[in-house]
């Protein structure tokens, strides 16, 4: 990656600042230090609806010569409740320095607004994209969907069921090209307060679980996991993969070890103090359904 070179010292504070902090906002402002100083062009608040948190920002590279860019997607987590697309700056760094044009949504949260408002909201994203990425060098034909924890919930809804970019006049096999998931709670039941009256009443949960809506024409789905998560059980992957392979789907799962639920997303920095090959695996899928992902 493009990013300026840091001292030792500038390195191993990042670091311990990284261990210690996961996902909180010190290490967010760690991971996105080094992004301030790189080529990459951030376009801001770009308007995908008519509500303060439909928002986007775009990263795109700064090498023109390799256009049209092929676009990712990136749906960040939160618990459905948090989470800000500022704070992955990173994220749109470390993907547009491999040659995609990235893109950040904001989306509405809980408790403002109830499932299913924030994959609508998702959908109202894409479609966005999808008729504008072209403006600023981006393929319309290759966008890549990537989500971690609740964002990975909200790009695998959006993929498996059909109707939310339908409800956006988009036909959802032309808009997505593919999904990739970090530590998405695909199929699980609500059994939290929160989460209960976030997703209910309990007649609804079919509703909000990815595997319902599973019936083989769904893009190709990459899972990834880390095998120390304790936020998501490794039964959400397992029932996805285990369901599109049922009904005759492209899937292709890996699972990461001694990786926790923050890893993951953690492996999108430029730090990936793990070492996780994550972006290579993104992109290795990106390109092929079919390759495997070596263990």
């Amino acid at each position: 990656m493009n990013y300026p070179k840091l001292s030792r010292f500038q390195i191993s504070l990042l670091g311990v600042l990284l261990t210690m902090s996961g996902c909180t906002r010190t290490a967010l402002v760690a991971a996105n230090l080094p992004t301030h100083f790189d080529a990459t062009v951030v376009v801001k608040d770009q308007v995908y609806g008519p509500d303060p948190a439909q928002k986007l920002d775009l990263y795109i590279p700064a090498d023109k010569t390799k256009k049209p860019f092929e676009v990712v997607i990136f749906f960040y987590g939160g618990r459905w409740t948090y989470g800000a697309k500022k704070d992955y700056r990173f994220v749109g760094s470390t993907f547009a320095n491999r040659g995609f044009l990235a893109v950040i949504p904001d989306y509405r949260k809980y408790p403002q607004v109830r499932f299913p408002a924030f994959v609508e909201d998702g959908a109202k994203a894409l479609s966005w994209v999808y008729d504008h990425i072209a403006e600023l060098h981006g393929n319309p034909t290759r966008i890549h969907v990537v989500g971690h924890s609740a964002g990975a919930h909200i790009g695998a809804l959006v993929t498996a069921d059909p109707r939310y970019l339908a409800d956006e006049g988009k036909d959802r096999s032309i808009v997505i090209h593919d999904f990739a998931g970090l530590a998405g709670p695909y199929a699980f039941t609500p059994d939290e307060p929160d989460l209960e009256d976030m997703f209910g009443p309990p007649q609804n949960y079919p509703n909000m679980q990815v595997t319902t809506f599973i019936d083989g024409t769904q893009p190709p789905m990459l899972l990834l996991y880390g095998n120390k998560d304790t936020a998501v059980k490794l039964a959400n992957l397992e029932k996805l993969e285990q369901r599109i392979k049922q009904r005759g789907g492209c899937v292709r799962a890996r699972i990461y070890s001694d990786a926790n639920h923050t890893d993951l997303v953690g492996a999108l920095t430029w730090w990936n103090l793990k070492a996780l090959p994550v972006v290579d695996d993104i992109i290795r899928f990106f390109l092929s359904c079919n390759q495997t992902i070596a263990e």
